[in-house]
């Protein structure tokens, strides 16, 4: 049995305060444009620069939105009004002004009140650092996300497939004990051989951080849950899926971040946009778990995770060589799409109504 947060509201209603940031960061993105450039033109550029990060993270994050609604729809009101308030706090200003931050301090061995001032009086050279730490982030966070994903389909409870070939096989093999880490190993030695030789320490030990961060996560919140469990008597998630959740925010992050310096090396202009983006990610989230999306149509979260696949895949590639963040945001985009277009026909084949659970 699911619990549901606060009460229903129209489509729009979900997004109010998504577009009351929007309003609030784009009118500073453009009177910060306009404070460092002295004209009209800067402060549009800036402007514009907010719209397109803002875009960015939304198109990278929409498969983020899916999965945290399957695994927020099985936890308390009490934890989803947690991760909705203090989640998004953790989310825009942890990892996207924390994190940048964090990277630099530990890349440049310097204070973190150093990092900040880097950001603001260098920006060049603190893009540089972000750039050289490209590679240990892609490494831990596709590892992390091929984890997740892999999690989904070698799973022998799961009885609806969308490409069924594929995912019947691995619900088939999925009774063999560890066969996703064995899978995420053989890939991650792989790049390993592909990665220039000396950076191929960095690629493994970053990949294997990623790994056992997903297994601590697990066990960690296995643990967590089980005590909740124990005290409440109801088996409910709790601390556990939030902590999850959390990391798994981050680990969709870590490729919108730095995608952003292509656009942008002001870590404030940066902050701004994806912080705008990622509370439209939340107002998802809420519309999705409330309106019960995932159950009206079968074959979305299949669509979510293949997308969270294809991106650990890609920020392994780009280790090897630099893809353009707009091929990743549509790529999952058009995943999404499909799986929606297919629950659509299947719900019209079988009889079921798209306000009805499928």
């Amino acid at each position: 049995m699911t619990t549901q947060p606060i009460s229903h509201s129209s489509t729009l209603g979900y997004f109010r305060w998504a577009f009351i940031v929007t309003a609030i960061g784009l009118a500073l993105g453009a009177w910060l444009g306009f404070s460092t450039e002295h004209t009209i033109a800067g402060a549009m550029k800036v402007f514009f620069i907010c719209c397109v990060l803002a875009v960015l993270e939304i198109s990278l994050s929409f498969d983020n939105a899916i999965v945290n609604a399957n695994k927020l729809k099985e936890m308390t009101p009490k934890w989803q009004h947690r991760f909705l308030t203090w989640g998004i706090v953790i989310a825009v200003f942890g990892m996207r002004i924390l994190f940048p931050v964090l990277i630099v301090v530990i890349a440049a061995k310097i204070g973190p009140w150093q990092a900040v001032v880097l950001a603001a009086s260098e920006p060049e050279q603190y893009a540089e650092i972000m750039h050289d730490a490209h590679l240990p982030i892609a490494a831990f966070g596709g590892t992390f996300l091929m984890m997740v994903a892999l999690n989904f389909f070698f799973d022998h409870e799961k009885d609806v497939h969308w490409v069924h070939a594929l995912e019947d096989w691995a619900s088939r093999y999925s009774s063999i004990r560890g066969i996703e880490i064995a899978v995420v190993l053989v890939i991650m030695l792989v790049f390993s051989r592909l990665v220039p030789p000396a950076q191929a320490g960095v690629f493994i030990s970053s990949a294997i951080w990623g790994l056992l961060t997903f297994l601590l996560v697990e066990v960690l919140g296995g643990i967590l849950d089980k005590n909740e469990e124990a005290m409440s008597g109801a088996a409910k998630g709790g601390l556990g899926a939030f902590l999850y959740l959390e990391v798994l925010d981050a680990s969709f992050s870590f490729d919108g971040v730095i995608g952003a310096f292509a656009l942008t090396q002001n870590l404030f202009i940066i902050a701004i946009g994806l912080g705008i983006g990622a509370m439209y990610v939340r107002s998802m989230t809420i519309m999705l778990v409330e309106k019960g999306t995932l159950a009206q149509y079968r074959y979305l979260e299949h669509g979510a995770f293949y997308a969270i696949l294809i991106l650990s895949v890609i920020m392994y590639v780009q280790t090897l060589f630099h893809i353009p963040e707009v091929i990743t945001g549509l790529g999952g985009a058009a995943l999404i799409g499909i799986s929606l277009w297919s629950s659509i026909r299947w719900n019209r084949e079988n009889g079921h109504a798209a306000d009805a659970p499928a």
